[in-house]
Formats: C-alpha cells, structure tokens, sequence
C-alpha cells in the first residue's frame, strides 16, 4: 500500500458497536496516529464521542465500505468484508430499495419481507431461464437455474439446501424451486409429472405445517425432495423423505399455537354432507386443537384450504375411499383426545364409561371393538420369564398411554400419505440425474428446549460442517484454477461438537443406552452426561440445574431440559392398543400397524432373542430403534445423499420476530447471520483475496489513473500490472492470476479514493477554465448589450411619439368596431339559443312518437321470427328422424347390392365379361365403319340419279318457257305492273323523306351527346373540386382529438378481436400439430395392411386443413348421402344437418341458375335458327361447314365419351373392389393392369376412327350443299331467261323495287347502328370518366406517398417502378417467343399429320375413282389457334407431382431469378382451369393437397427464409383468390383483362379463410423463429456493448464473474454488438423483400421483433442492478436511436415498430434525468408514461451511481414518486410480457400482373402442365 496513505484520518467513516443496533455508523473528526488512546468520532445525530482504542481491549473499529459499494447485489462485491458492513448492506437493500435476496458467494440469502410480492410470476421465470448466476438480480430462481444449468452440462446431481429459523421462509423458498423446475424442467409427454410435484406441497403442509409463535405456516419436519429427470432434463418423478415430524405437537400445543392444519380444516368443513359420519364440530370442541386458544389464522380460510387439499389428493390419484379413509382416522384422533378417563377411588386405576360418545365415535371410525379399547385404555399386560398378568394403570399413566397411541396413529398416517404420495410421483423412466431441494429446520434456540430442539441443533451442525468444507473447497478450486499460491485459511471446525453429540459415549450414545435400562430416568442419564462429557470443550453444566445440559454449538449457546428426553426417544405404544387397531375391520387402518408390526421381528432377529419367548416380552420392551437412532441413520443418508451432490445453499433470514412487513431487527438478523454461516463464509473470503477483478473490468474502471500511452496498449495485463505496482507499494496486497487480478480487503476502496480524488481534480480545472471562460463571454456580451441599447432606444423614443399619433387613430376606429361585433354577437346568441332550444324540444317528441312505432314494430318482428322459429325446429327434427330412417333403410338395402356386387366381382366369368364387352365393343365399331362406308356409296348413288332426274326436269321446264313465250302477251297484266311501280315511286319518295328525318332527328341528338359529354366534363370538374374540399375538410377533422380518440379506440377493439382470434388460431395450430403427432405415433404403433377407399367427392377427414368440404353434387344425390352417413355414422350426420340443410339450399340456388341459363341458352338458339332462316351470302359458306363439322364432331364426342366413361367407372369400380378385398393377388393386378392397358389402346383407335368419319361426313355435307347451289343458280338463270322476255317497264320496275327494298334495309341497319354507337360512346364515356377519376386517385396517392419519402427514396422507388416495367416487358417478350415456338411445333405437327391423311385419302380415292367420281379433293379441317386465357391445365393423376414438384421440392433459391410469389400464380392458374371446366372434386382436392403439404414443408424446415417464402405465398395466393373471385369489392381495382379471368363457377370464401388462417399460423411461425435468432443478442447489445466508447466505468461485480454456469472454456459468454443486432434485422428484411412479402406485413413482423426486442431490454434492466446507471442510460438512448435510423432508411418507420421502443427510450430517460426535488418527480411522473409505476420504482431502487459524484436516489424521493403515481389506474405489472403477439392482419393488396403473361421457367420441371 501506498506509504502516504493510512485509513483512520479525518473524515473516515468507521462501525462502532452498539447494544440496541448492533453496529453504529460515526466519522473521525481528527486524525488518529498510532498509540493514541483514544478515537474521536462524530455520530450521525452530530454527537461527538471518544472512542477508547486499545491494543488487547479495544481494537480499532471496521472501516466503512465507500457510498458507491453500498447496496451491492454480492456481499463478496465489497471492499471491507465485515459483520457491520454485510449487516449494513443488507438493512439498506430490504428497506430502501425492497430487495429481499443478496449473494454472499455461493450463498442466497433471503429474508421474509411477510408481504406477497410480484416477483415470482411465470414472466420472472422465463427472465431468469437460461442466463448466468450473476447476470441477473439475486433471486431464488437464479439459484434454481444454477442448479439446472450444471445438472445438464456437468452431468451431475445437484442439491438445493434451504435452512432458516421457523418462520423465515424456507418452506416458500423450497415451493418456489420446484415451481421453477416444473416450469423449465417440464414433462416431455402429458403425464404432468411437474403438476404432481407442485400438487404434493399442499398436502404436505397440511398434515405436516402448523401455526408456531413465530410463524403461521411453519414445517414441523424435515423433507428432501428428489426431482427425476430425463436424458433430456425433462422432470419424470420425484420421491420424497421426511425428517423428525414434531409428533408431541399432535397432543399438546404451547399459547398461540395450533396443532397441524389438517385437524383445523376438517372442523371448518364439519358441516358438509361428505363429513356428517366423521362427528366433528368446531376445534373449539376438541382438546387436541384448543390447547393453543387459537383456532384461527388471519387471512386464512381453513374450508378452502381443504378443497385445495382434497384437489391436490386427486390429482396424486388418491382414491376417494382412501381419502375418507384418511380424514376418519384423523377425526379419530380429535375423538381419542377427547375421551374422558375418570379416576378410581385408590388412585391406582382409571376407567372409561361405555356410554361416551367421542369412545364411540372414535371405535366407530376405526372399526375396532369398544369394549377392547375401552379395557386397554385403562390397563396394561405385564410379561414376566413365566407368566403374564394385567396392570390396571392410573391416570396419569392412561393419559399418557392415550396421549402415545395418538401420535403413534398421526405418525403412522403420516408416513402412509408420503408413501403413496411417493408412489404418485414415481416414475418407470430411467432416471438420468436429479435435484434435490432441502427443505430442512434451522438452529433453534428457546426458552425451553427439549429433545426436538437437540435433533434439529444436531442436524444443522451437520449442515454447517459440510457447508463449511464446501465453501474452502471452492475457494481453493478458485486459487489454483488462477495459479495463485494456495496458503491455508484457518475456518471453524465444528467436528468436536459433532462428536460430543454423535461418537461413541456420546449424547445419543448414553440416551440410547438408558433407555435400555428398566428403570431408566433422565436424572440418571443427566449425571452421565455429567461424568463423561465433562472435559469437552463444548460441554457445560449449568450451575443451578441438575436436570439440564448446555451444548456450544457454532451458532449459540444452548441450555436442553432433560425431562422428557427417555420417553420421546423411546416413543413408547402398548402393544395391545395396537392389537386392537390391527384387528379393524377397515382394511387401511390395519395395514397401517401391520407394516409395523412386521419390522420389530426382522429387527428382533438380530439381537438373537429367541422366538418362543418374544412373544411375552413384546408388552414390556420396545422392538425397535430409538428415535435417536433412526435419526442419525437418515441424517448419515442424507449428508450421503448431499456429498454426491452439488450443493447450492439457501439461507432465510426471519427479520423480525413480529412478522411486520419490512421491518428489519438488527439484533434479530445478526443472529441469524451468524448461525446460518454467512459471516463464516465472509471471513474465509476476507482471510484471503476477497475482491477479483478480470483484466478488461480493472482497464475499463481504472484507465483513469493510467498513463495516455498505456490507454493504446492492446494487451491489458502488463498494463494492469504497472499500475498496480506503481500505485500499491505491498506486493502481497493483490495478485495476478490467470484470468484475474485478486485483492485484499480494503484495496479496492483505496483504487476508489484515488479515482475518485483523480476525477475530482479533473472536475475542479475543467470548473476553473469554464467559469473564466463564462466570464469573459459575460462582459463581451454586457458591452456589446450596452451599446446596442443605446441606440435603439434613442430611435425607439422617435417611433414611440409617432407610433402614439396612429394608435389615438387607430383606437377610435377599434372601439367602433368592438361595440358594433359586441352587440351584433349579443344578438346572435339570443338567436342561436332560442332555434336550439326549439330544435331539441320538436326533436324529443318526434324521437318520442318514432320509439313508440319501433318498439310496436320490434315486437311484431320477434314475435314473427319466434313463431317461425318455432315452427321451422319443429320441421327439422321431422325431417331428420325421415332422413335418418331414409339413411338407414337405404344403407342396408346398399350394403346388400355391394356384397353381391362383390360376390360377382371375384368371379372370374366377370372378367371375361368384361373382356369379351371390350372386343364386342371393338368387332361392333368396326362393323359401324363399315356400315358408314356402305351408306356413304349408297349416297353417291343416289346423288348421280338425283342429277340425271334434274337434267330431265330441266329439260321439260325449258320446253314449257319456250311455249309460254310463243303465246301473246296479256296487256292487263302490264297495267298492273305499271301501277305497282307508281306505288314503289310514292313509296321511295316517303322512305326519302323519312331518312331525311331520321338524319336530322341524329342531327340534334348527336348534338345532345355533344352537349351532354361537356356537361359530364364539367360535372367531373366540379366533383375533383368538391373531392378537394371534401379532402381538405376530412384532414381538417381529422385532426381534431375526438375523431382520433375514437379511431384509437375502435383500433384497440379490432386489434383486441383479432388477438383473440389469432390466439384462438394458435390454440387450434398447437392442437393440431398434437393430433398429427399422436395420429404419427399410433400409425407407428399400430399399422393396419389395404386400404380404405374413400370418394373421391369428399376430403379426408383425417386431412391437415381439418375443414371437411362436401360438393353440392354429393347433398343432392342420395347413394352418396347413404355412403356419406355409413362413413360419419348416424350419430355425427345428425349433427352435422346443418350443413347439409346449407348445401341443399346452395343447391336449389344452383339448379335455378341453371335454368336462368338453359333459357337464355335456348333464346340464344332460336334466335340464330331465326338468323338463319333468312338468306346467306356465299362467304358464310366456310362457316356453315365449320358449323356443321363442330355440331357433328361434338355430338358424335359426346355420345362415345358418355358410353365409354360409363364402361370405364364400371370396370375400375369393379376391378377396384376386387383388389381392395384381394390385395395379396397379384395375377389380379396383372389382369387389371392388361385390361387397362388394352382398353387405352381401344380408346386411341376410336379416336382415330371418329376422326375419319367426322371427315367423311364434313366432305358429304359440302358435297350436298354444292348440289344445292348449283340447283339454285339453275333456276334463277330459268327466271331470268323469262323475265328477258317481259317488256322493259316490268324489268325496271321490279329492279327499282329490290333497290328501294335494299336502301330501306340499309337505312334502318344505318340508323340502329348509329344509335348503338352512340350508346356505346356514352357508355364508354361513362366508363373512361370512371377511370380518369381512379387513376387521378392513384396518381394522388402515388403523388402523396412520394412527397413522403426522401430524397434517396424518391429515387429508389423511381428506380423500382422502371425495374418493374422493364420486368414486365421482358415477361411479355418471353411470353411472345414461348408462344411462337410453341406454334411452330405445333404446325410441324399438324403438317405431319395432314400429309398422312392426304397419302390415306390419295390411297383410297385411286381404290374408289370409278365409284365416285365427284369427290375431285379432300376437305381437311383446321383448328384455330386460341390466344392464352391464363389458366393450366392437368390430369388428376398428375396432382401429387404437382404439388411435390411446385410445394415440397421447391427452395426460394430457385425460384429467385422470376417474378416473386411465383408458386402461388400458377396454383392461382392450376384453380382457374378447374373452375373453367367445373370440377369441384379436382378444385377441392388441389386446395386441400396444397394447404396439407404447405404444412408438412413448414414442419420440416424451420428456417427464416423458407418461412418468410411461404408466408409471401400463401398470402399471395389468398389475395390472388380474393381478386379473381369475381366479388364487385375486390374486382374494382382490377383491369378488364384481369375481370375476365375471374372465376365463374365456385365460391371460394371458405377456402379463402382456410388461407387466412394458415398465414397466420405462418406468421406466427416466422415471428418465433426470429425472435429465437435474435434473442441471444439483444441483452448484449442493447445494454452491454459500449456503442459509445469509454462512456461506462464497472463496477465490482463480486460473485457475478465467478459463476459456474459460466463459460469457463472459452473468454466468457458470446457478446453481440449493436451492429450485429441491426445487420440481422436487415437480413430479415431483405428476405421479406427479396421474397416479395407486402410492405404491410413486413412492417408487423419488424413491428413484433422490435416489440420482442423492448421485452427483454426491459426486464434485464428492471432485473439488472449493474445497468441500472445514468451511462448505461446514454447508452440505451443511443442504441434505440439507431434502431429508429434503421426503421427510417428502409421506410419502416410508419409500421408502428418505433412506438415499442417507447418504454426502454423512457426508461433511458428516467436513468438519465435528475432525481432529487419534488419538481423532478412530476416530470418523471409526466415522461413515463409508458412504464408502470412498479417499472419506473424498481428503476428507482436499482439505480446506482458508478462514481463518488453520482448521487444515489433516497427513499423519500422514491415515496414522493410513488405518491404521485397512485392515482394511476393500471395493471401491477412489474415484467414485460415476452410472449406477446400483435393481431396480425393482412390488408388486401391486389397484384397488377395479368395471368396471361406469366412466364413459368422450364427449371422447374412443370413440362406437364398444358397452357389454356
């Protein structure tokens, strides 16, 4: 140490002693040299004192620790190890800051605040999970984890030990372990091992707790509780032993006590009808539960405790009947104390009346015989070496011979109820390694101590050895793991007292022994002890007792009565008692004694007594160990059991004796202290090198002090020594080990002073250059002020006068105005008061008369629906006990066609029927073709007479004209004609006229249009106008807070729904993912040979989606109804007869739309014959024979296709059933296959076939038609030749009628053409208005979410839109190219097939040229190419390689290069084409494959990317269905082309929520598996790293870097920057991004991740004393600033992520912010609004200063704080919930690409998949 520097000097701050507290705190007001006798020091109430100081008297007094170690987590941390000091430390740490745990090394102390905390919730569990001992604040579940966390990586069994005095809280200590155990450690499988652990505290506290003086539930036993778990540390049992139940406790209970709760709960609970029989009444009533004169314990309902207890019995699986069995044995014992032994007249003997009725009840619930107990109550059998006789006994001796058969029965009870509750929580699985928690009595001393006092004193000297040997073995490991010399600390060995008590000649040696005498007392035994103990060192006899002993334990001095000690070691019962009780007639109550009964002849066995002559001396002598005996036994087991084991020690300390919350008793908690081994583990760690520094922890608080050259140096250890050496003169005042640099007591505080002193210089010279430096700013700035002033103010003095002369004006003209607004305002409130009152008094009666017709017309209303109601249920249950007899009736009659069907079908002669249909099929085509042939040549000889019989008649005709031309001409019939072309003149000339009004009647509508069209556009002006102002008044009211208060408030509540329905969600996706895995454990289990053939109709039940689909065929056809009940069963189809009412009517609805379209079908139909009935021109010639070929070719396609479908259901039908009941046959497979096989090559001949004959007759048709034609043109050359005989006139007349005939068609078609055009202009006017207002809309939009963005992402998105454009186009050009090529092979192929049909057809014409000479050419028919609609065509067969290929083999890696959400447009196109073709089955069974194995991928794959893929995905494809679903909401943001690929047959609303629910089962996945990457790195980079560097100082961590769940390995535990943290959020995001996910839901994923990330922030600092600092605080606003610079510069900052940053930006505030006037506790109350008032004082409390000119918060400012945060309504809350999930939701975003230009990449392998 430093020569300059000696400890006492002025202003040092020492301990004194003091008999009220101990230790009391005072100052050295003058320097103290050597020698001086005495110390003078100044008190903290400002009295002056001299110490006298003394060599061998009085030493000088304990230095105190500095300001700054003050209120450490570890007692280790401080620099002056000490009783004051670690007293002191914890008084300020439970009364000021309410922190009921402290380290002290190894060791948790832990004091009973007697207040509930909110500390030990499920929140505080997962907080403490997986981090390290020192990381977080003491608590019990650190301790807990500690043991977990070696348990797994050491593989070793670990051992919680919980001592304490009764009443400091070690059983809730204990309770609170195994919580942590069940919660971390749970089961593996559903046996709820973990509930069964906790579920045995209740029952044990029941039969094993009591009310004591010092506590009101404290344990009268001792219990070590073994937690099993698994290879993978999964709890799978327990087992439990007990210690030294405080059986006298059963019949006698000291003032203020009660006996065990169980008895009190009983008596509470009398008045139920389960515990009539037991007799009990209050514990008033009863001398075993009245001896303490009070029954009651505050706050606490002994009723419900029982239920809790009776809960806590079934759930260990205790029967009933055991149960009742339990509670009459314990209300016997209330009867047995209550049974009245009266005296006989000689003292001697004692009797029991027969008639007492607790005699009574006590036989009655035991079922043993009265008048045996009644005889053995009050007489004993003496056995002699030759007879046995009866003693009567008297009544002091019955009473106590009652009093022992009562705790004999409570004991043997309770050794039976752990037992089984033992047997509860065994387990069959091998055990890998447990925990044991210790739940074991303190050290006790009374004023009376008796034989339960010197067993649990003995008891934990034990403990305090083996703790003792522990805690120097650690240190020990610590020195060597550090390579630092190893000198031998001298600790107190308590090994003498041990043996006092233990070794041979011993306390218990000599009380054993006496009890073997006949006539043995404690006197006896007490004089013994005397005479050999005498010379032990901690050994006393007291000076006025001759019946008691003193024994020096480690703890205290204690003086034990020896009365009493003989019988409760001997714990004597009367064997006859015991006889009787064997002999019950209640099978529990005699196995109770008889598992006794059997051990005394096992033990009997050893000592050699021979068995004749036992059987008498079994009344007289006890066959068993003495208690004392079996008590070191188990003690011997136990320390066994803990030496195996890792121990980790629990200290409670009861704080005050009358148990006030937070009340802390000096003298008390000493003494605790120093009996429970906390000072003994502070003073081995003072004797040796207490404080421990790592090397980067000394650099960063002491760099201060250091050279600005050795700052730079990169290895910290030759640094580190220098300093230490320069500043530390004593070499052996530190050492330098491995890893860390060790001192002594006091050195640390010396680095303090000279910090502190260096930082105080520092402070004074930067004070002195400011101040200077402020001064001569201050005088500058007063001279310039000066100057400036004066010469404003004589201009002002100028302006002044002027300024007046226009006030006087101006004022005049002001008060005009005034008076004028006063009066006018005046009037306009008389006027406005007078309309308002008129408005609500005309509006209350018209409100009154319109309630008055409502409530008339709701009643109607409910009356109506009640009555129909009514009637309808009425309907129903008829109509479904019809359908079910229907269903059952029409199953068997169904099951009896298909057994004969079955029997038929393993015919063999079915098959060759089958076979020898197929080539009768095959002989009857050929034979068809034939017939064809046949008739065709038949027609062409009918064709070649037909033209010679025309010929014929031609001829004849041409002679009839020549003659009518040779006859003269009629002159009348010329005059006719003449008139007749009068009247077409007149009738031109009006159709003249008329088409010259038509004309102008267009004329002035075209101008109407005209005029219209400007109107339109000013109206559509005015509406942008209106639009504006409507938009500028809604962005006005919407900043009003009312509107914004409401739209908060209806966010909540759809946010609230969707929460819940997303938990609920959740909930189904957790029990899913259990149902598929039990439905995978029993398919391994139990695995069943065939299969089970299901429609095709109806999805599998057992499908993943778990929404069962049937079609709307299946309601309305009634076998598929029978077989769809056969498959259900009755019971489920009569549930499920809602839904089949739902699609009978979809059904009807369906038939009726069908026949809307069959009618406009047929007007269709009959409106083309009648536009056919009228001429053709010659060019609709091709069209007729391309009419006539399609008509031909689908009739005759639809004929063979039904016969052949029906063929082929009928045969796989049959075949198939065959192989379902045969599936060993494998010949029937082959034959089944060669059918298949021989039928698909019929079919492909057929086809062939069809086509030839389609051909054939296109060529007949066109054959007949040509001969029509030509007849045609025959006769008109025949008219024509007559009319150019008539006269000329005639010719002319009828050529001017045909003209004005065409001109009038031409006319009209003119007009309607005219007039449609002008209506499809208008309405195309209409429409494009429509659209200009849309796209101004989008464009505004656009315009306004573009002034938002920066500049740079102004110039990204510009850049993104020409990315998408570009991409669009290359698709388009992509898809032109494919198109083509797909053309050109199509052609070739065509080619190649016409040039073989021309080959055939050139064959056959050379065969049949002289039978048909007319046919000169072939016909051969074309097909026209389609244009692309979008959709994709497959087979059924081909569906699982669909979804193979595009769902479970794809990765995002290969689909990267394409558009994004590739996989869900060609689903989207796959659902379009079966929609297209109207097949329900195929769409369902495609929806259900996909969501199914969607599933699966996300099952196997847990990652990030592929998450995020699917999520895009399934999000898409649900838009996508939105979209194309045809619905006017989601089709009004879609363009034509797109509306036309809309679906047309299915709904698919049911499926769409399918979706929905997927993606959010997705999402959540996603969310999860994020924040499990993200998790490990937050602590460490929110609040660890030094983001800004050489801003945080440490500080000393004590035992915080000394844990053993640390990494030892390694240079500590993995630490993460802030960089690290922002580089994988951004990963994330570029995932989302590159995935295609909408901005929306990336915004909620990063919103929840952030959301995550202020959780665990937050409850590390709020369980963090260490980072509870103002530069932590700095550092903690730092890093959230660049969180929020992250959401900014990827457009993130409007998803909300930033507002969950709010409580830990607050609460860096309220860590950095002043904390000493009240002024300062209303602006923290006023900043923290997002923290609760639990949050923000537990802040308070942790904040600690890291250097001398800090100052630490005081209790007044945190009561003040505390004060004005109680009249806030809120949750108590301490933690965040870590587990929150946001509702998602995923708004609508349509997607602008057109299905007709997606281009599918053949590096998927989708070849075979055909595009429509």
């Amino acid at each position: 140490m430093a020569t300059d520097y000696y400890p006492y000097i002025k202003y040092t701050r020492v301990w004194i002693p003091d008999p009220d507290d101990v230790w009391k705190a005072a100052e050295i007001t003058k320097d103290y040299k050597e020698g001086d006798p005495v110390l003078h020091l100044k008190l903290e109430d400002e009295a002056t004192l001299e110490y006298p100081v003394g060599p061998k008297a009085n030493p000088l007094p304990f230095l105190r620790n500095p300001d700054i170690l003050v209120g450490e987590n570890d007692l280790t941390a401080l620099s002056y190890l000490h009783e004051p000091a670690v007293l002191h430390n914890l008084r300020v740490r439970f009364l000021e800051s309410n922190h009921i745990y402290t380290y002290c090394g190894i060791v948790l102390v832990a004091i009973n605040p007697y207040e509930q905390l909110q500390i030990y919730g499920e929140e505080v569990i997962n907080a403490y999970s997986g981090q390290n001992m020192g990381d977080m604040d003491p608590h019990i579940f650190a301790v807990a984890e500690e043991a977990y966390k070696q348990m797994a990586r050491d593989e070793r069994n670990q051992s919680i030990i919980v001592s304490g005095e009764s009443g400091a809280g070690k059983t809730v200590s204990a309770k609170y372990a195994m919580r942590f155990f069940a919660t971390v450690g749970g089961s593996a499988n559903d046996t709820n091992v973990e509930e069964k652990v906790l579920a045995s505290n209740p029952i044990m506290e029941a039969i094993g707790n009591a009310k004591t003086t010092r506590n009101d539930n404290s344990s009268r036993f001792g219990k070590y509780i073994q937690i099993g778990f698994s290879r993978h540390y999964h709890i799978i049992g327990a087992n439990m032993r007990t210690y030294l139940l405080e059986k006298s406790r059963v019949v006698f209970q000291a003032e203020d006590e009660r006996n065990y709760h169980i008895f009190y709960q009983l008596c509470a609970s009398a008045s139920l009808p389960e515990f009539q029989e037991l007799g009990l009444t209050s514990a008033e009533d009863f001398i075993y539960t009245s001896l303490g004169e009070n029954i009651f314990i505050e706050s606490v309902n002994d009723a419900e405790e029982l239920k809790k207890t009776r809960e806590a019995f079934m759930l260990l699986g205790v029967k009933e009947t055991s149960q009742s069995s339990i509670f009459k044995i314990i209300a016997a014992i209330l009867h047995l104390g209550n049974i009245e032994i009266s005296p006989e007249r000689d003292q001697e003997s004692c009797s029991v009346s027969s008639d007492d009725l607790y005699l009574q009840n006590f036989c009655r619930l035991l079922g043993v015989e009265l008048q045996q107990m009644k005889h053995w109550l009050c007489h004993r059998k003496l056995a002699t070496a030759s007879e046995t006789y009866v003693k009567s006994m008297s009544l002091k001796q019955a009473l106590n011979a009652r009093n022992a058969l009562a705790k004999h029965i409570y004991a043997r009870l309770f050794d039976w109820i752990v037992e089984h509750v033992n047997k509860a929580l065994h387990t069959s699985f091998k055990q890998h390694s447990f925990i044991g928690v210790l739940d074991i009595y303190g050290f006790e001393t009374f004023e009376v101590n008796s034989f339960e006092q010197f067993c649990i004193n003995y008891a934990n000297e034990k403990l305090q050895q083996q703790f003792n040997s522990h805690v120097f073995k650690l240190e020990q490991e610590e020195y060597m793991k550090e390579l630092i010399p190893w000198t031998l600390i001298d600790f107190y060995d308590n090994q003498p007292c041990i043996d006092l008590i233990e070794a041979r000649l011993g306390v218990l040696d000599l009380l054993d022994e006496e009890c073997k005498v006949p006539k043995g007392t404690d006197k006896n035994w007490a004089e013994k002890l005397y005479k050999q103990n005498s010379s032990s060192a901690h050994f006393q006899k007291p000076r006025m007792s001759n019946t008691s002993f003193i024994i020096i334990h480690f703890a205290d001095k204690v003086e034990y009565q020896c009365e009493g000690f003989l019988e409760k070691n001997r714990d004597t019962v009367y064997e006859e008692q015991i006889n009787i009780l064997k002999a019950s007639q209640f099978q529990m109550v005699a196995d109770l004694f008889h598992e006794q009964g059997d051990a005394p002849v096992a033990k009997s066995s050893r000592v050699n007594v021979r068995a004749a002559k036992t059987v008498p001396k079994y009344p007289n002598k006890e066959h068993r160990k003495t208690v004392g005996h079996q008590f070191r036994s188990s003690l011997h087991l136990l320390m066994e059991t803990l030496n195996a084991t890792s121990p980790h020690y629990v200290r409670c300390i009861k704080p005050n004796d009358e148990k006030e919350c937070f009340s802390f008793d000096s003298r008390r908690a000493v003494q605790q202290l120093r009996a429970c081994g906390v000072l003994e583990t502070i003073r081995i760690s003072a004797a040796g090198y207490p404080s421990r520094w790592t090397y980067q922890d000394f650099f960063s608080r002491y760099r201060v002090l250091m050279k600005k050259s050795d700052m730079t140096a990169t290895d910290k250890k030759p640094v580190c020594r220098n300093l230490l050496e320069t500043l530390i003169k004593e070499p052996d005042m530190f050492q330098f080990g491995k890893t860390k640099i060790f001192f002594r007591a006091g050195q640390v505080a010396y680095l303090e002073k000279l910090r502190a002193d260096r930082f105080r210089s520092a402070c004074i010279k930067i004070q002195k250059t400011v101040r200077g430096w402020l001064q001569k700013l201050r005088y500058r700035r007063i001279r310039k002020s000066a100057i400036t002033l004066q010469r404003y103010g004589r201009g002002y003095l100028a302006r002044r006068h002027a300024e007046f002369l226009r006030l006087s004006r101006a004022a005049l003209i002001c008060q005009k105005q005034y008076r004028m607004v006063r009066e006018r305002r005046a009037y306009q409130r008389v006027r406005w008061a007078v309309v308002t009152i008129q408005a609500y008094t005309r509006g209350m009666y018209t409100r009154r008369i319109y309630w008055e017709f409502m409530l008339h017309h709701k009643a109607m209303i409910i009356q109506k629906n009640v009555r129909g109601w009514l009637q309808r249920r009425k309907f129903i249950r008829a109509r479904n006990a019809a359908i079910t007899i229907q269903c059952a009736f029409r199953r068997m009659h169904a099951k009896r066609q298909l057994k004969q069907l079955k029997i038929e079908a393993r015919s063999a002669q079915h098959l060759k029927n089958l076979n020898s249909g197929m080539e009768n099929k095959i002989v009857q085509l050929q034979r068809k073709m034939d017939d064809q042939s046949k008739e065709l040549r038949t027609q062409n000889n009918q064709l070649l007479s037909t033209n010679t019989t025309l010929g014929s008649e031609l001829t004849r005709l041409q002679k009839q004209l020549e003659q009518v031309h040779s006859q003269p001409g009629d002159t009348g019939r010329v005059v006719s004609l003449q008139e007749e072309v009068e009247r077409l003149r007149e009738e031109l000339q009006e159709a003249h006229n008329h088409r010259r009004k038509l004309e102008e009647e267009h004329g002035s509508e075209k101008l109407e249009l005209t005029q219209r069209v400007e109107d339109l556009q000013r109206e559509n002006s005015q509406l942008k106008a209106e639009k504006e102002e409507i938009n500028q008044q809604i962005l006005q009211d919407s900043r009003s807070s009312e509107e914004e208060t409401s739209r908060a408030s209806l966010q909540l509540e759809l946010d609230a729904e969707r929460e819940r329905y997303q938990n609920l969600l959740k909930e189904f996706g957790r029990l899913e993912q259990r149902f598929d895995n039990l439905k995978e454990e029993v398919s391994l289990n139990k695995f069943h040979p065939g299969h089970r053939r299901t429609t095709s109709n109806q999805s599998s039940l057992e499908s993943d989606s778990n929404y069962p689909s049937i079609s709307t065929s299946e309601v309305g056809d009634t076998e598929d109804s029978i077989q769809l009940v056969d498959e259900m069963g009755v019971e489920k189809a009569a549930m499920d007869i809602s839904l089949f009412m739902k699609l009978q009517k979809r059904v009807r609805e369906l038939e009726q739309e069908r026949k809307k379209l069959q009618v406009n079908l047929d007007k269709m139909e009959e409106l083309a014959k009648h536009k056919g009935s009228e001429p053709r021109s010659p060019s609709s010639d091709q069209e007729m024979a391309d009419l006539a070929y399609n008509n031909l070719k689908r009739q005759e396609l639809e004929s063979e296709n039904k016969k052949l479908k029906n063929d082929l259901n009928e045969l796989r039908k049959t075949i198939g059933d065959h192989a379902s009941q045969n599936n060993s046959s494998n010949q029937l497979q082959d034959s089944y296959n060669l059918l298949v096989s021989q039928l698909k090559a019929a079919n492909e001949e057929m086809d062939a076939r069809k086509e030839e004959v389609l051909i054939l007759r296109t060529q007949i048709l066109s054959n007949a038609e040509l001969h029509e034609r030509s007849k045609q043109m025959q006769e008109t050359e025949k008219e024509a030749e007559l009319n150019s005989k008539e006269p000329l006139d005639k010719e002319e007349a009828l050529q001017a009628y045909h003209r004005l005939s065409e001109s009038k068609r031409l006319l009209e078609a003119q007009l309607q053409t005219q007039s449609r055009q002008n209506q499809d202009e208008l309405e195309a006017l209409h429409t494009q208005i429509e659209l200009l207002k849309a796209d101004i809309e989008s464009k505004q939009e656009m315009l306004n979410y573009t002034q938002s963005l920066s500049p740079e992402a102004k110039v990204e998105y510009s850049v993104q839109l020409e990315i998408t454009r570009l991409t669009n186009k290359n698709l388009d050009l992509k898809e032109l190219v494919e198109k083509l090529e797909k053309n050109e092979r199509k052609l070739k192929k065509q080619l190649r097939i016409y040039m073989k049909k021309v080959q055939e057809l050139e064959a056959s014409a050379a065969q049949s040229s002289s039978s048909k000479p007319e046919l000169t050419h072939q016909v051969t028919v074309q097909r026209k190419e389609k244009d692309f609609e979008g959709m994709l065509e497959y087979s059924k067969e081909v569906e699982g390689r669909l979804i193979q290929t595009l769902v479970k083999d794809i990765r995002p890696s290969m689909v990267s290069a394409t558009v994004p959400c590739l996989p869900a447009y060609i689903l989207l196109m796959c659902i379009r084409h079966t929609d297209y073709v109207n097949d329900d089955q195929k769409l369902s069974s495609l929806l259900t494959s996909t969501i199914n194995a969607i599933k699966k991928v996300l099952k196997k794959n847990n990652d990030f990317e592929m998450m995020s893929f699917w999520l895009a995905n399934t999000s898409r494809l649900l838009h996508c269905l939105k979209q194309y679903s045809g619905e006017e909401s989601f089709m009004t943001r879609n363009t034509d082309k797109q509306n036309e690929h809309c679906l047309k047959n299915f709904d698919l609303t049911e499926y769409r929520q399918v979706l929905s629910d997927l993606s959010i089962q997705i999402y959540q996945q996603l969310v999860k598996v994020a924040e499990g990457i993200i998790q490990p790195m937050i602590v460490s980079a929110m609040l660890e790293s030094e983001s800004i560097p050489s801003l945080a100082g440490m500080k000393p961590m004590g035992y915080r870097n000394r844990s053993s769940s640390m990494d030892t390995d390694a240079d500590g535990p993995t630490s993460y920057t802030l960089q690290a943290l922002i580089r994988q959020l951004g990963q994330f995001h570029s995932i989302m991004q590159d995935h295609g996910l909408d901005p929306e839901i990336t915004g909620q994923v990063v919103r929840q991740l952030f959301s995550c990330i202020n959780a665990h922030t937050l409850n590390n600092l709020l369980l963090r004393k260490d980072v509870c600092s103002w530069s932590t605080g700095m550092q903690l606003r730092y890093n959230t600033s660049q969180m929020e610079e992250w959401l900014r510069a990827n457009n993130l900052y409007q998803s909300n992520a930033a507002e969950t940053l709010e409580p830990i930006i607050q609460a860096a505030q309220l860590l950095q912010v002043k904390k000493k006037t009240s002024q300062d506790a209303e602006a923290i109350c006023s900043l923290c609004t997002a923290l609760t008032m639990q949050q923000i004082v537990k802040i308070m409390n942790l904040y600690t200063p890291l250097n001398d000119f800090e100052e630490r918060v005081t209790v007044s400012f945190i009561r003040n704080i505390q004060t004005c945060l109680q009249d806030r309504t809120e949750r108590p809350q301490l933690l965040v919930d870590t587990k929150h999930v946001f509702p998602v939701h995923f708004p609508y975003s349509p997607s602008a690409l057109t299905l007709d230009t997606l281009h599918i990449p053949a590096s998927l392998g989708l070849d075979f998949l055909t595009r429509v």
